[in-house]
């Protein structure tokens, strides 16, 4: 049998892990896997596990939102030849989930997925010099609106706890004067948001054309939005984004495999849906084919 390490955030989902782990561990037996498993008391354990132990498994899986599976393989990331990922999605947002069409919130659907799928190549990204992403890193607006939301709020109301929080913030949103390096092309403007991704879906709620969007090609598409400036600069800024205009006045997005931010302050990242930490000038490079997650 395969010997296979399940990493449980008991927190994730509202504790919904208690709903069906025993048959999703069952089918797991029955498919040939010996799972071992691990429940993280605290954040940022779930890295930590899998670095330790993630080599003396023949398949690493997570139960949990998208920051415990982004935690799982920046662990993996740390060892030589890591072993394959699985995921079962009981997160929020559920980015990865819903780009890579898994079962969500249903742990005997990801299990049978598991043991009958197939290993896919997955390019992740590095942030800086030691840590890493899976699906996106970015600065402005709502970007902080995922782990500024509560717990509490999260676990009462599922993905409205996004939505309830990013509205809150519309009053204030910021903006940044950036130089984004694309592989050595240079753009300069003012930015509300910035986003360097390998998803076709952000915070649940904006959707990249998947036709557009490959997750092993050694390409980050990186999304930018310029400061509108005026209540008619917003409609035409919105008009854009509804109609998927990805090269237009105030939105654009473009592909890059290096992608270098440089600000004239200060400026809060975010990584996954997670605190990322607080740069004035950051690279962000692909590493392709890094991972394999099963699907």
């Amino acid at each position: 049998m395969q010997k296979l390490m399940l990493l449980v955030n008991p927190v994730a989902g509202r504790s919904s892990y208690k709903q069906g782990l025993g048959e999703a561990l069952n089918v797991l037996y029955g498919g040939g896997y010996l799972p071992t498993v691990y429940f993280t008391t605290k954040a940022g354990e779930a890295v930590l596990l899998a670095e330790r132990h993630g080599a003396d498994y023949d398949v690493v899986c997570c139960v949990g939102g998208d920051g415990t599976l982004s935690d799982v393989v920046a662990g993996l990331m740390r060892i030589p030849s890591p072993p394959p990922v699985g995921y079962f999605p009981l997160g929020t947002a559920n980015d990865v989930a819903n780009t890579l069409k898994l079962p969500k919130g249903d742990l005997v659907g990801a299990a049978k997925l598991l043991v009958n799928g197939t290993p896919m190549d997955w390019d992740v990204g590095a942030l800086g010099s030691s840590d890493y992403f899976t699906y996106v890193a970015a600065f402005g607006a709502f970007t902080d609106v995922s782990y500024e939301t509560s717990q509490q709020k999260k676990a009462a109301l599922g993905q409205l706890a996004y939505l309830l929080e990013g509205m809150s913030r519309l009053p204030r949103l910021p903006h940044y004067r950036a130089r984004v390096e694309l592989d050595g092309h240079v753009l300069e403007n003012d930015y509300i948001f910035g986003g360097v991704t390998n998803s076709t879906s952000v915070a649940g709620l904006v959707r990249l054309d998947q036709r557009t969007v490959r997750l092993d090609d050694g390409k980050f598409e990186v999304a930018l939005v310029k400061n509108p400036g005026s209540l008619q600069a917003l409609n035409v800024l919105i008009s854009e984004v509804l109609t998927q205009n990805y090269r237009g006045e105030y939105f654009e997005i473009r592909q890059a495999s290096r992608v270098r931010f440089t600000f004239t302050e200060p400026v809060p990242l975010t990584r996954d849906g997670e605190n990322g930490g607080v740069y004035r000038d950051v690279t962000l490079e692909n590493i392709p084919r890094a991972i394999k997650i099963i699907v």
